[in-house]
């Protein structure tokens, strides 16, 4: 056999020799990614049991006009919502329509004063009763004076007030998760409301398609 033949043949031999070694390595890596176990299940996260979502069915903190809320087996579209802020505190209170008494306003307040709280509010008729005593007498529960302040608040859909203005608020605590509020939007009529605090289970959220 010639000189030239003799290459040839070499480097034939080389070529097969690298083609084999190259299917070698791709059968290990096939076989390497096979035979890799899978990774362990992430562990489990602990969650808040006084968080939102473990309250309600849904975050009423992100309640906005065109929202339903069902609460005791009604259920009430969110018409509007107050966006209330008194120093570095902020709060919200939604008015629902309502297919009870015609013409009683509803509203549903939330806020973190630090755990979430969510009070549904009926409409009370006023009459002679004025915020300023320590204690309210009102159907019978004695309500203690909680808080007074005045906000500033900003008005989303409707809600019956302006865009924009001040709110002065006398809020009283009874027994039982029950309150009693009386506001007065831009120094006009005090208004007073019968609060109940939303129980955990009791309430859910759907979302508008806004």
């Amino acid at each position: 056999m010639s000189v030239g033949g003799t290459a040839l043949v070499l480097a034939i031999a080389l070529i097969v020799a690298a083609v084999a070694v190259v299917g070698a390595v791709v059968v290990l890596v096939v076989v390497l990614t096979r035979r890799r176990p899978s990774p362990p299940p992430a562990p489990a996260v602990p969650h808040d049991p006084f968080a939102p979502e473990q309250s309600v069915a849904g975050d009423p903190r992100t309640l906005k006009a065109g929202d339903m809320v069902e609460y005791l087996g009604t259920r009430y579209f969110v018409r509007g919502s107050l966006r209330l802020r008194e120093g570095g505190f902020t709060w919200s209170e939604h008015l629902l329509d309502a297919d009870t008494i015609e013409g009683q306003k509803v509203w549903l307040s939330v806020e973190e004063d630090p755990d979430l709280e969510v009070v549904f509010w009926t409409e009370y008729e006023i009459g002679d009763l004025r915020p300023g005593d320590r204690t309210v007498t009102v159907e019978g529960v004695e309500y203690r004076r909680d808080e007074h302040g005045t906000a500033d608040y900003t008005s989303e859909g409707t809600t019956g007030v302006g865009v924009r203005g001040r709110v002065e608020y006398v809020d009283y605590e009874g027994p039982g998760g029950r309150y009693l509020s009386f506001e007065q939007y831009g120094g006009g009529q005090w208004e007073a409301g019968l609060g109940e605090r939303v129980p955990a289970g009791t309430m859910t959220i759907y979302p508008g398609s806004g």
